[in-house]
């Protein structure tokens, strides 16, 4: 068996699934991708192991949405609680108390008066 098998990959660019995937070959990362051949490789090795994980758990591509959204979740969560103040130093100082009204000069003369009389 030959060791190297070449094909002719055709892509008609009127069809829009052929253009985008056209448009991916030309923008690929060259550094991840060296060549068309491995970027395409990749890319019918995963459709394909999906397909057979898809059949073997319906569910699946369910669990991965959630999956996903629950990802989206905890990260909005925590990107708030970095940026936000946090509240717990909000409840752990004591609230402003309005300040007490000087006493006047009879106030401290009776209570100088009542602690006399003891």
């Amino acid at each position: 068996m030959k060791q190297i098998y070449t094909t002719t990959l055709r892509l008609n660019l009127a069809d829009e699934d052929d253009r985008r995937a056209f448009e991916y070959l030309q923008t690929m990362d060259k550094k991840q991708y060296r060549s068309y051949s491995k970027a395409i490789v990749a890319a019918v090795n995963d459709h394909f192991e999906r397909q057979e994980r898809l059949a073997a758990d319906p569910y699946l591509e369910t669990r991965e949405k959630e999956d996903s959204f629950l990802r989206r979740v905890r990260e909005t969560i925590e990107q708030g609680l970095r940026t936000a103040p946090s509240p717990m130093l909000q409840f752990a100082q004591p609230a402003p108390q309005p300040a007490a009204p000087e006493p006047d000069d009879e106030e401290l003369s009776a209570a100088l008066d009542f602690a006399d009389s003891f």
